[in-house]
């Protein structure tokens, strides 16, 4: 136990300083409030609206999509280090989970979710496979305005 001391007093030491300099700084602040102050700081820029209610599901969406990410590659990197010791198995549930998530990734792209803009509705997923889409009507050409001769050669 004799060993720990030293760190139990460090630790001791580093939390009285932490509370003495929480306090002090409560003590001793000048508290002078203003306008400007207070008002939202977002590097250097005023804000020139009122910031909305809420955030849109999608940011929710994208930012668990990020963190399932992150436990995708948590759960491989085992495998990765030590596949003779997880075998088979660790295999099979590697696979399984990324399985899983793949099509919960393909089905939240192919609803939309991850469509930015001012408006983005949930798209059906019928729309997506109709007969009447083909390349031409749903590729937009674009740098073709004021050059005839290759606009010519484009719808031909």
């Amino acid at each position: 136990m004799g060993q720990y001391l030293p760190f139990i007093c460090l630790l001791i030491l580093a939390a009285l300083f932490g509370a003495l300099s929480f306090f002090a700084s409560g003590l001793l602040a000048p508290r002078r409030p203003s306008a400007a102050k207070e008002a939202p700081y977002e590097c250097g820029i005023v804000p020139s609206r009122e910031p909305p209610e809420r955030f849109p599901v999608t940011f929710y969406v994208v930012a668990m999509l990020f963190i399932m990410f992150d436990i995708e590659l948590i759960f491989i990197y085992p495998f990765a280090v030590d596949r003779e010791f997880l075998g088979w198995y660790g295999l099979w549930e590697m696979i399984a989970f990324s399985v899983v998530f793949f099509a919960a990734f393909v089905y939240v792209v192919a609803r939309g979710a991850l469509d930015w803009g001012p408006v983005s509705a949930q798209r059906r997923l019928e729309s997506a496979l109709s007969a009447e889409r083909t390349s031409t009507s749903t590729i937009r050409r674009v740098g073709l305005e004021g050059r005839p001769e290759l606009a010519d050669e484009d719808a031909a």
